[in-house]
């Protein structure tokens, strides 16, 4: 958490309230968000930039600025970007850094785990590529994700499927919870190969990824545990969970009684009956 929806939804937010506005001053409260970098540095090289735009690749934001330059942010387990129209009367629990944008508004970095970075990119299409240093695979969301991309990469692995599509490097932007929710609609056992799939298999399973991103971004992105939107509201999809964190209830399609395992060191939940375990699979 926050996965793919999670962001696009903060995304969205901000770029309603904050793209093409300038960001005032900057304040970093905890250093270990920006380190290697100088707090006073990073303050110092926002202080008057513009944002052009927001965008996302994977589970990362990118803020566009003036002279080509990007702010990523990653929010990694439990952090959260909030937007207020005004300076708040105190100082967000567990805040980690505060822009105040010219319009007076202000978005807080909060983090109480502290794994959250922020860091800059450098501007030109070559720099910037070196610099990201190939964090991510083709976004889950793209036009470039398709069910022979994800065929090729599954082909000749024998991982278990699930560990796979949580590679970033595979596709980017898929986490635990949508993994668990895509296989299911897909009917695969999350401990089968990847190279075992048939070629109607993957696209199955690209298709239910698909859809299960696009029902997360629709409602706002779960919020069974700490995620909160820019606003500070909870998102909808925990409550359409069909398998995930759902163990010992009845399966929404054959009533068989949903399991809880861990795969690719994740806790994972399937129904054995609709997601039938391969003779062979690895543990």
């Amino acid at each position: 958490m926050p996965e793919l929806p999670e962001v696009e939804t903060i995304r969205r937010q901000l770029q309603d309230h904050a793209a093409g506005r300038a960001i005032r001053s900057a304040t970093v409260i905890d250093p270990l968000l920006v380190d290697p970098e100088d707090p006073a540095d990073f303050e110092r090289r926002l202080a008057g930039r513009h944002v052009r735009e927001f965008r996302r690749t994977g589970k990362y934001l990118i803020a566009e600025l003036d002279q080509g330059e990007g702010l990523a942010l990653h929010l990694r387990m439990t952090g959260q970007l909030l937007w207020t129209a005004a300076e708040p009367d105190q100082v967000a629990p567990y805040a980690r850094a505060v822009l105040r944008m010219d319009d007076g508004s202000v978005i807080t970095f909060t983090d109480p785990r502290r794994f959250g970075r922020a860091w800059f990119l450098p501007a030109g299409r070559a720099e910037r590529a070196r610099a990201w240093g190939g964090r991510t695979g083709v976004d889950a969301m793209s036009p470039a994700f398709t069910g022979r991309s994800l065929e090729q990469a599954l082909q000749g692995r024998t991982a278990a499927v699930k560990g796979l599509i949580l590679d970033q490097r595979i596709v980017a932007g898929v986490g635990n919870i949508y993994a668990d929710e895509a296989l299911f609609r897909a009917r695969v056992h999350p401990r089968t190969p990847g190279g075992a799939l048939s070629g109607a298999e993957v696209r199955q399973l690209h298709r239910a990824i698909r859809d299960r991103l696009r029902m997360g971004i629709a409602v706002g992105g779960a919020s069974f545990d700490r995620y909160r939107d820019a606003h500070g509201g909870r998102g909808g999809m925990q409550d359409l969970f069909l398998v995930h964190r759902r163990r010992g209830e009845p399966c929404p399609r054959c009533r068989t009684t949903i399991e809880k395992g861990v795969v690719a060191q994740r806790g994972t939940y399937w129904c054995p009956r609709c997601q039938p375990e391969r003779e062979g699979d690895p543990c």
